[in-house]
């Protein structure tokens, strides 16, 4: 029998019951064994990855999970539950229930192949990131797709070629060019240095380089219709 464990990304109990939606997923879980392992869990879950895991929490822990569970090598082994009462980019990306319906898809639905996304400084992407106000030069797999500045360029997985690159223009006085976006394998970004963003966190400096690619394996999470 498959084993569960859902991993709360809450320091500890009183934490989660302290935030309602938190505690009404944890009052979903009902018998499962759950650890409760703060925000942005770190190798300590290493002696975890097991079996079918629950990540109760944000896009970012989420990304923590992942990360782990590619250095440990096990992405192919361990299937990944996601359940948050709050629309993230990972919900909408890939079209998960929210609140008593996303506990339910987590623990019992079917996992489906997903991308995971990759970047040069050894972090993952699981739904949205990118960099901000990019002065320089934007090459998708060969082919180049900004070469000025803009405002934004924006990176989720794509389901079948890896990654999605947007690049959102600069407005002058409400005015400028509509966002292209662009499938590839992998986004090569120099500019000015740049803020960096990975679901929703903002990376320690600013960086004049960047590069997200396609991870080599993709991630078992659950997606199926119960």
């Amino acid at each position: 029998m498959e084993s569960i464990l859902v991993l709360c990304c809450r320091p500890d109990r009183a934490a989660a019951l302290a935030d309602p939606t938190v505690r009404a997923a944890l009052g979903r879980c009902g018998d499962l064994a759950v650890e409760f392992v703060g925000p942005r869990p770190d190798k300590g879950i290493d002696p975890m990855l097991a079996g079918r895991i629950v990540v109760l929490g944000d896009d970012t822990d989420l990304a923590a999970v992942v990360l782990r569970l590619m250095r440990r090598e096990l992405l192919g082994k361990v299937i990944v539950g996601f359940a948050t009462d709050r629309s993230t980019s990972v919900t909408e990306l890939w079209s998960l229930p929210l609140g008593s319906a996303a506990v339910k898809l987590a623990i019992a639905g079917d996992p489906d192949l997903v991308p995971v996304v990759r970047d040069d400084v050894g972090g993952v992407l699981v739904g949205l990131g990118g960099l901000l106000d990019v002065r320089g030069t934007v090459y998708v797999d060969e082919k180049r797709v900004l070469q000025g500045s803009a405002a934004q360029v924006l990176v989720e997985p794509h389901t079948t070629k890896g990654l999605s690159v947007t690049v959102v223009p600069r407005r002058i006085l409400g005015f400028g060019r509509r966002p292209t976006a662009v499938q590839g394998r992998a986004v090569s970004i120099g500019t000015a240095p740049a803020t960096v963003l990975r679901d929703g966190v903002t990376y320690d400096r600013p960086m004049n380089r960047w590069t997200f690619y396609k991870h080599t394996e993709p991630l078992r999470l659950v997606r199926g219709v119960l």
